[in-house]
């Protein structure tokens, strides 16, 4: 079997369908158990890096900096605590305090015009005390290794992509080490002046190799998209591979429906509001924040904050799935896939039984029609997690250019699914595994297409691959 660990994102994201009254929100769970977001829809992203607007051009258009919902200055991320009155979610970091004071310049990585400032700029913030060495050591890992992959693409402009979207990385990481952005529990996605959503998505285009990615089952998601207009909830029960999951969801389904891509709310696990390399993505969608089962041991000072924090959410969710049109990406294996240790071979990590039901009861009591469909994912190789489950926060990012994919199957009914079964807590197990298969699958189909370079050969009767941004 494999092995999974703590979830980089849960996630949930917010858009707005074109309905009157009606909201659209996608979550990404990986841990137990957002919202229309209203804003003026951003323009259709084209797949071509080249023809979209550069990230350093979304970072000049912007003000100097963005206000966080509560803000500390006294270290690189709050430390944890519970604020019953405002809401606040506060998280955790072993860093030393920032100077800002002493940053050598606010605009650092936004004023340099090639890869040797921008690195110099680096070394020059790590100089002034503004900027943790640690902080710094993984900011120039990250250049180096997404610099490669996006060369390894063969696009004739991969320096130009690299330097334009690691202006924007870096220069974001430095803002929020010397302003922590905070995440209450509910986030909506930031969008302006700078939009975070835009920024992540011109981060992940250069890496995914769209010739050889493709989505299973089209059609299912647009009928997802009439049964939104209608009032109705849809829930995705999903594995999860990557950091970069939600990013790629929503890349390989904007061209035929970008509401819904823009609409992905995630359930974060504090892993990708504390990591500083993580946050500035994390801004960018709409989140439900929780803390992972798998971490809620760490500390056990902390173990009774991180249960009340996660109660609120769940509150937050139930609110959410009342008013309808909610679109919800679950992964209740728990974390994300892991090769298998013997055989190195990737699978998606099983199912929480747990996580499945108590899902599936929030939609069943929410009030509007709900819907349950099993989604598969093949992402690994683009940002493989770390091979074993680690506490502290700032994992090694490995970056890659590859194709991914995506597969959705029909919903399926709770009822029909377990009319055999007398005994409830069997029932709830069934349910379970007959959408785990599900999702084996297609990320069987998926796997065949893009490791086994198949391509379209690898559809069956269950799974028909496409391209729909052809």
């Amino acid at each position: 079997m494999s092995r999974t660990g703590s979830s980089a994102y849960y996630w949930v994201a917010d858009a707005t369908p074109p309905l009157r009254n009606s909201k659209t929100t996608m979550f990404m769970l990986s841990t137990p158990p957002t919202t229309t977001f209203f804003v003026t829809p951003t323009p259709r992203v084209p797949f071509l890096s080249s023809s979209k607007p550069s990230s350093v051009s979304l970072l000049r258009s912007s003000t100097a900096s963005y206000s966080p919902c509560c803000s500390s200055s006294s270290s690189i991320t709050p430390k944890v605590k519970s604020n019953d009155n405002n809401n606040c979610y506060l998280v955790s970091a072993k860093h030393s305090p920032a100077n800002t004071s002493a940053s050598v310049s606010s605009r650092t990585f936004l004023n340099a015009k090639n890869e040797q400032e921008l690195l110099a700029g680096i070394r020059k913030e790590v100089e002034a005390g503004s900027l943790p060495a640690n902080v710094a050591a993984g900011m120039e890992e990250v250049y180096n290794n997404y610099k490669n992959a996006v060369i390894q693409s063969g696009d004739p402009k991969a320096k130009e992509i690299v330097l334009s979207n690691m202006i924007a990385l870096l220069d974001r990481v430095f803002l929020d080490v010397t302003d922590p952005f905070v995440f209450q529990p509910h986030h909506k996605a930031k969008r302006e002046p700078f939009d975070y959503y835009v920024f992540g998505q011109n981060y992940i285009r250069p890496l995914v190799d769209l010739k050889n990615s493709y989505v299973g089952n089209m059609p299912l998601f647009i009928e997802m998209e009439e049964k939104l207009k209608q009032g109705h909830n849809i829930i995705l029960m999903s594995n999860h591979q990557t950091e970069a999951d939600p990013a790629i969801i929503a890349l390989l389904l904007e061209t035929r429906i970008p509401y819904i891509a823009e609409s992905m709310t995630y359930v974060a696990g504090d892993r990708v509001i504390t990591d500083p390399l993580s946050k500035p993505f994390s801004i960018g969608r709409n989140l439900i924040c929780v803390y992972s089962k798998k971490h809620m041991l760490d500390d056990p000072a902390l173990i009774e904050m991180k249960r009340n924090a996660n109660i609120r959410a769940l509150k937050e969710m139930a609110m959410l799935l009342r008013s309808g049109s909610q679109i919800v990406w679950i992964a209740p294996s728990g974390g994300r896939d892991r090769p298998d240790p013997h055989t190195g071979e990737w699978a998606p990590a099983p199912f929480d039984t747990s996580s499945v039901d108590n899902m599936r009861r929030l939609v069943e009591h929410s009030g509007p029609p709900g819907h349950v469909y099993p989604l598969a994912i093949l992402c690994h190789d683009i940002m493989p997690p770390p091979l074993k489950v680690e506490k502290e926060i700032g994992e090694k990012r490995i970056i890659s250019f590859h194709g991914a994919g995506i597969s959705v199957a029909p919903a399926l009914s709770f009822s029909e699914t377990t009319a055999t079964s007398e005994n409830p807590e069997k029932a709830k197990e069934l349910f379970s595994k007959a959408l785990y298969d599900s999702v084996t699958e297609q990320y069987n189909v998926l796997k065949s297409a893009i490791h086994g370079k198949k391509g379209f050969e690898a559809s069956t009767p269950v799974v028909s691959l496409s391209q729909p941004w052809k």
